[in-house]
């Protein structure tokens, strides 16, 4: 079965989420987004989507890009969904400085 299409379409969707959290933290502090509680939920959010569309990529589209980190991707989601409402914001905000441009890099590299 020939999944390309719908990889790439998640993937593009994978992107243009971690483009929005790169685009709207860009050269804010820590305290800055923290202080920010819609930008928070909004990273939270997006996050979360990028889980949820990693999960619809095939198999053997994440095999081939084994270089992605794709089940941190998963595990940052678990941190966020199963800790209902009590998410260390220190975490998301090294995720959001350090792990989403440099995911955002090699995905655009594919």
């Amino acid at each position: 079965m020939d999944n390309t299409k719908d990889d790439r379409y998640y993937l593009e969707k994978i992107k243009s989420d971690l483009a929005f959290i790169t685009e709207q933290t860009a050269g804010k502090t820590q305290h800055e987004i923290e202080e920010n509680v819609l930008l928070v939920d909004s990273i939270m959010f997006r996050i979360i989507q990028i889980a949820e569309n990693n999960n619809r990529l095939s198999d053997d589209f994440k095999a081939q890009h084994s270089e992605i980190p794709w089940m941190a991707i998963r595990g940052m989601r678990n941190k966020i969904v199963h800790n209902y409402g009590v998410v260390d914001i220190s975490i998301v905000y090294d995720t959001v400085i350090n792990g989403i441009p440099t995911m955002l890099k090699m995905l655009q590299e594919i």
